[in-house]
């Protein structure tokens, strides 16, 4: 997934008194146990995680699941995330009293698991549902059937920089020969081993994501390879990623079970 370059849209519907503090509680002592941190930081900052709600809230919009008060003085919405006794766990808001010209409308108030009484007081059985990315489920797994057509011009000029650093300042003619042999060994993996194509949502399209290994003699992946299904029994490869973009998109899904795409 790209960087984000525009206002969380999260922070436009709400002010958070405490943020980190308050996403330190939801990775530490609430949610389920999970790496929100890439291996390489240096410090924790529950990026993932970060990024996860923030994404997740916006698809949330999208579907008009937040859900409101009548009065509007509390709002709330479902997570996708569960505790360690598998009880969903919801983002709860009240009305912001800060009445000032482009305050947000909201204040967080906290992270609250589905048996919390705040919910039931508040909303009844007016209860949240979490997004939905499951409209058409056989973008979910991978044919074996399908071609694979990748944007050759767009991968190998305009994403370059994604590329490890052994292959960035290689000619284009062997970039592309390590391209198309990594696409054509992993296309012959992923018909024995369908857990290899990881589903993942990026710009509101959901897509399959497929490890190449460009790095001669090492069995790790270097990037990922985003397939789009088209309506002619192809996949079409208009991009690719670096692990941790591939991994923030996955990860608004599901939490990734594949053994090559981690944090």
């Amino acid at each position: 997934m790209e960087k984000n370059t525009y206002t969380p849209k999260l922070f436009e519907f709400a002010y958070f008194p405490t943020y980190d503090n308050s996403i330190c509680y939801l990775a530490d002592n609430l949610a389920e146990k999970e790496n929100w941190d890439f291996s390489d930081s240096s410090q924790k900052t529950n990026s993932i995680l970060k990024n996860y709600l923030e994404y997740t809230f916006r698809r949330l919009q999208e579907e008009n699941k937040i859900i409101y008060t009548l009065s509007n003085t509390h709002a709330c919405f479902n997570t996708g995330l569960i505790t360690d006794n598998l009880e969903d766990i919801y983002a709860l808001f009240e009305k912001n009293k800060n009445i000032e010209p482009g305050r947000q409308p909201f204040c967080f108030r906290a992270f609250i698991k589905r048996s919390d009484n705040q919910l039931i007081k508040y909303f009844g059985n007016n209860i949240p549902t979490f997004a939905n990315y499951f409209l058409k489920p056989e973008q979910l797994i991978f044919n074996p059937n399908f071609t694979i057509t990748p944007n050759y011009d767009h991968i190998l000029k305009d994403r370059t920089e994604r590329f490890p650093n052994h292959l960035k300042t290689a000619d284009l003619s062997e970039l592309r020969r390590q391209l198309i042999g990594a696409i054509d060994c992993v296309r012959i993996r992923v018909r024995t081993n369908y857990k290899l194509a990881v589903p993942q949502c990026h710009r509101k399209q959901i897509s399959l994501l497929l490890p190449l290994c460009l790095t001669s003699g090492s069995p790790n992946p270097d990037l990922a390879i985003a397939l789009e299904r088209t309506d002619h029994n192809n996949y079409t490869a208009k991009t690719c990623l670096t692990l941790k973009m591939a991994y923030l998109g996955a990860r608004l899904i599901t939490k990734p079970e594949s053994n090559w795409l981690k944090p």
